[in-house]
């Protein structure tokens, strides 16, 4: 009679707490995904609200504070570049308009110019002329002329020789395509470069003879907005730290060209499954680990932004921890896990192969068997498009949690009334059960390393260097965050860190020109990559092997 009294209890509390977890799970992802949050894209006040209420849940927990400012831990994210407003320029007394008379283009030196120069001379010291027409005329043949290019070699030149700045303009017919593109990594070059366009350069410039009155400021500066992560933490008294984490960013109303929607009006991307769902089962995860008996480790708790732009804000934290990192166990990362199918019922969890203790634990049966949230597709890589990569390349075992794509992805369809609540409950429980076994267990994962997935969602070429890529490097070229072990990178030399430049005639100035260099070749091509080490300069000669997404 006892027992079954206890068991009759213990059932009606087990039901009591599922319910809860419900409620709780559907709140967060209503609230995180409601339009008034815009999406809450990276830098923006949606992207604050939902960060605000993440902490204030934290707070409410009984979460200590563990970012760099209270809950919070602010990052920067580059965009490139873009002109000041300080930029001004004057020809013979007359102002001209940035951006309908001139601009700066984007790789241009800052400083002031206050000259009188002849247009035809080209005196030390004095601001010079070039016009491209000729360049285009020689080059109209030619499918591979790079403008820019020859541009930049040319402007370096002619600063070696003494000019100290550069008007450039066109007066053929041909179009030369120069605009200020605020994505172009080409680095600085040391004088000002101004284009001028083809109506102002015909009244100051057509007579060659003459000399024009120039006065003005160029500065071309780094364009950046802040993102915040959001960290709490449950200290034990542990020797090892667990890390749980999800990304809480999205993509406002898709102007970082992210988005999958094909219609031309503006709409509000909110992101339910990506990542509301995540983060709610964060809190959630934060809920049941602060009122449980799990006491072996100590638990911190992220909420990740700047993840949809490239990994921001999990790369800033592992490059500025808040715990240290040698003393972390493992790293969870739930990204996606709200579009549960009830016929297929199926779980990616990534990251098996991080540590040989995954393999321990799934493979448990009876009462020591993890709670059956689903059937699991396993993947072994340690990498892929979400903050679990981050922790991975510092050699921590990882875990990611998936419920798969749908036809909602990165569109502005993906609302809070498509989430399975019920299977996203049940992926919290099955987590919160592989937390109790490992509390059981009370050792430290050993980390191994496993092959490395391509960190985009789809592939864009048929060969692989076998890098991961720096997605948060705002410099010229493409760095390298990892380097996989018996790929071309790895057997040419390439090291973590190194930055690449040119792949064989190609110039790598970013991520864009480094797939499209890597869509020319095809397995078995040879050729060589440029690359910087620090301030090393090297050349290495590559065999490229074909890749297939997820290899």
């Amino acid at each position: 009679m006892f027992i079954r009294i206890v068991f009759l209890f213990s059932s009606r509390q087990l039901t009591t707490e599922n319910a809860s977890l419900l409620s709780n799970l559907k709140n967060h992802v209503e609230y995180l995904s409601n339009d008034k949050l815009e999406g809450r894209r990276t830098g923006t006040a949606g992207e604050k609200l939902a960060a605000t209420y993440i902490a204030e849940e934290f707070r409410k927990i009984g979460l200590q504070p563990k970012g760099s400012d209270g809950f919070y831990q602010a990052f920067d994210v580059a965009e490139g570049r873009e002109i000041s407003t300080t930029t001004t320029l004057s020809l013979n007394g007359n102002n001209l308009v940035q951006g309908k008379d001139f601009f700066p283009l984007v790789y241009s030196g800052n400083g002031t110019i206050n000259a009188t120069p002849s247009i035809s001379l080209m005196e030390r010291g004095e601001p010079w002329f070039l016009n491209v027409a000729d360049m285009l005329a020689e080059n109209k043949s030619n499918p591979h002329f790079d403008v820019n290019g020859a541009l930049v070699n040319k402007i370096k030149e002619m600063a070696g020789k003494g000019a100290s700045a550069l008007f450039v303009y066109n007066t053929s017919a041909s179009e030369d395509g120069l605009k200020f593109d605020a994505k172009e990594r080409t680095e600085p070059v040391s004088i000002p470069v101004v284009y001028i366009s083809k109506d102002v350069a015909k009244k100051y410039f057509g007579d060659a003879s003459s000399s024009v009155k120039i006065t003005g400021t160029i500065q071309v500066v780094e364009k950046k907005r802040s993102g915040s992560n959001v960290v709490g933490y449950i200290d034990n008294g542990a020797v090892n730290t667990i890390i749980l984490g999800a990304h809480f960013d999205h993509l406002g109303y898709g102007e970082d060209h992210n988005s999958r929607h094909t219609g031309t009006d503006r709409q509000i991307h909110n992101g339910a499954d990506d990542n509301a769902s995540g983060t709610a089962a964060l809190i959630e995860l934060a809920r049941m680990l602060k009122s449980s008996s799990l006491k072996n480790n100590n638990y911190l708790f992220i909420g990740f932004s700047g993840e949809e732009l490239g990994l921001y804000g999990s790369k800033y934290f592992t490059q500025n921890p808040t715990i240290n990192l040698a003393n972390v166990n493992f790293m969870i990362n739930m990204d996606m896990v709200g579009r549960l199918n009830d016929s297929s019922r199926t779980l990616t969890v990534g990251g098996y192969g991080t540590s040989p203790s995954w393999g321990e634990l799934y493979n448990r049966t009876g009462k020591d068997k993890l709670f059956e949230a689903a059937q699991y597709r396993f993947d072994s890589s340690g990498t892929g498009p979400s903050d679990h990569t981050s922790f991975y390349v510092k050699n921590i075992p990882v875990l990611f949690y998936f419920t798969g794509l749908h036809t909602d992805y990165h569109k502005p369809s993906d609302d809070f009334d498509k989430i399975n609540y019920n299977g996203q409950s049940a992926i919290v429980r099955h987590i919160y059960s592989l937390l109790q076994a490992t509390d059981k267990m009370n050792t430290k994962f050993p980390f191994a390393k496993t092959r490395e997935a391509q960190t985009m969602s789809t592939a864009r070429f048929s060969v692989t260097l076998g890098i991961m890529p720096d997605y948060t490097y705002n410099g010229a070229g493409v760095r390298a965050d990892g380097v996989s072990d018996g790929k071309p990178a790895q057997k040419a030399g390439l090291k973590a860190g190194d930055v690449i430049t040119a792949i064989g005639d190609y110039k790598v100035n970013s991520m864009e020109t480094y797939m499209q260099t890597l869509g020319k070749f095809k397995k078995g091509d040879k050729t060589t990559v440029n690359y910087k080490r620090g301030d090393q300069s090297l050349v290495a000669t590559i065999e490229f092997y074909e890749t297939h997404f997820g290899q």
